[in-house]
């Protein structure tokens, strides 16, 4: 803001150095050197303010942006904020924070400066016509209103296109994820479709946003035009003396000159606050998604320490677990107490709620009914004891890498000797032995080359690895067979020494582990 009003000083300085040339050649004198001298430092001024202008506005939009961007990011991992497709979550922290630059860089400055320069300006022209500063203020009423018509109209339909395109990014970026289904199932076509749809919507509403900025930008310099010519009418019909009413004033050369060169600047702010305009609705617009992922925040209970190594209990008071999308509840009235060091399987038909009872545990499912409590602590609605927990389930996720660098995803500050130490406890020695680089074998995300055992083994090193006091196993031994399954079950039971332990499964012989069975079907 303070460049943008340096270069309203600068527009001063430069019209007086105008307007004094001018006089002074009227006169007969050549010597206007004093003159050119003013108008040339103040054009430098300019150009220097803007350019400077510039780079601040960039500077200041990426250090918002990069400090939005890390608490989206940090955000999208905390437990309930992953609730939409992974297109929607890419587009939110990139897209959607992107759209914060030009409200940030152009528009804030603009702004502050608009509701300053205008007054500078006016002040100046005061000083030199009290009347021509009244006909600016006069045509600024209409100049303004229709600022505000044309913001209101733009900012629908800027509204719309910003959805209409962040809904492109969100299907590209989905349909490209899921790519080798769309080329297995053959609907390349359907989707190609649905792309090209998606496209020409977004084509339709920017050319809609295009027509109002090109009405509403005619309508503002219209305005801007005609409080000029009226300030040139008057300060000329003054100069020869040819006013059909009587003013107080009579201008000399120098002053209607001064006056005539500022005038075009006291709109230049506010025409600048309107060129920026969009770039506000494009942030509010992006700001009401980036809300919403940064309030999915799980916050952490009180009373307890994320670094506890204590066995903690955990309590199911009459929780019911109903998903956003479903009128039916997943869980409905589940009571467990678990009591410290416990092993505890929960067993029951497919649907019957086993996964989201572990879930709920992590703020991945949403607790609808009821209480969670950790070592009789009540948790918030949307608490999660992902601090406290570690988990295997039965598709571990796998990253592009190494062997040892997807184990140790639970523990980027692991040692090497705590990672073979995990990948040995896990079962995975045999394998590693067989496979060239061991632990530094590497591997891609869907896990080529690597059997179903092999994956839920690295999965379950990953667990161990974590010095958690609570271990959740979502069915680590579902399809394998037999043999497979019994060797994991070895290695299971070693993994739960020492913890808290949940395990939902349908396995009868991974059950058979447990300190207690509980049934969901006969609930």
């Amino acid at each position: 803001m303070v460049l943008l009003l340096g270069d309203t000083v600068a527009a001063i300085l430069f019209a007086a150095g105008l307007a004094g040339a001018v006089a002074t050649l009227a006169a007969g004198n050549l010597r206007i050197g004093w003159w050119i001298a003013l108008m040339i430092l103040a054009g430098g001024l300019r150009g220097v303010a803007a350019m400077f202008a510039v780079r601040a506005g960039a500077r200041d939009a990426q250090a918002a942006k990069t400090a939005i961007r890390a608490r989206v990011v940090a955000a999208l991992f905390r437990p309930l904020a992953g609730h939409g497709s992974t297109g929607a979550l890419v587009n939110s922290a990139v897209d959607e924070v992107e759209a914060l630059d030009g409200h940030v860089a152009r528009f804030l400055p603009a702004r502050r400066a608009a509701a300053i320069a205008p007054l500078l300006i006016g002040g100046a022209i005061a000083v030199a016509s009290p009347v021509a500063a009244i006909i600016l203020l006069l045509t600024l009423v209409p100049f303004i209103a229709a600022m505000v018509l044309a913001g209101g109209a733009a900012a629908a339909e800027s509204r719309r296109q910003f959805d209409a395109l962040a809904q492109l990014s969100i299907r590209l970026a989905d349909r490209l994820r899921a790519l080798p289904v769309i080329l297995a199932f053959g609907a390349v076509a359907r989707e190609t479709d649905g792309i090209a749809v998606a496209s020409a919507t977004v084509a339709r509403r920017t050319m809609r946003v295009l027509r109002v900025a090109f009405v509403s930008s005619a309508a503002l310099e219209f305005f801007a035009a005609l409080s000029v010519a009226l300030v040139a009418v008057y300060a000329g019909f003054n100069l020869l003396g040819l006013l059909p009413v009587a003013v107080p004033e009579h201008l000399t050369l120098f002053r209607a000159f001064f006056v005539l060169a500022l005038a075009p600047e006291f709109y230049a702010p506010m025409r600048r606050l309107a060129a920026a305009y969009h770039d506000r609705q494009a942030a509010e617009t992006a700001s009401v998604r980036l809300d919403a992922v940064l309030a999915a925040q799980a916050p952490e209970p009180a009373g307890w320490s994320r670094t506890t190594t204590a066995l903690p209990r955990v309590t199911f008071a009459a929780v019911t677990i109903r998903y956003p999308d479903s009128d039916v509840a997943a869980v409905r009235d589940f009571t467990l107490d678990v009591a410290p060091g416990e092993i505890v399987a929960i067993t029951g038909p497919s649907g019957s709620g086993k996964s989201s009872l572990l879930h709920v545990l992590l703020g991945l499912a949403p607790l609808s009914e009821g209480t969670l409590a950790i070592d009789g602590i009540v948790l918030p609605g949307n608490a999660s004891l992902a601090a406290l927990a570690t988990w295997s389930g039965q598709n571990p996720l796998l990253l592009p890498g190494t062997i040892a660098d997807t184990i140790a995803l639970s523990d980027p500050a692991a040692s090497r000797a705590r990672i073979v130490a995990a990948a040995a406890a896990a079962g995975l020695t045999p394998a590693l032995t067989r496979r060239a680089g061991g632990l530094d074998a590497t591997i891609d995300a869907r896990g080529s080359g690597l059997s179903g055992g092999e994956r839920r083994r690295i999965g379950l090193a990953r667990a161990i690895l974590k010095p958690a006091p609570l271990l959740l196993l979502d069915e680590p031994t579902a399809h394998l067979d037999a043999p497979a399954e019994a060797a994991l079950i070895v290695t299971l039971r070693q993994a739960c020494r020492g913890r808290t332990t949940v395990i939902a499964t349908h396995s009868a012989a991974l059950a058979a582990i447990a300190d207690r069975i509980i049934r969901l079907d006969e609930r």
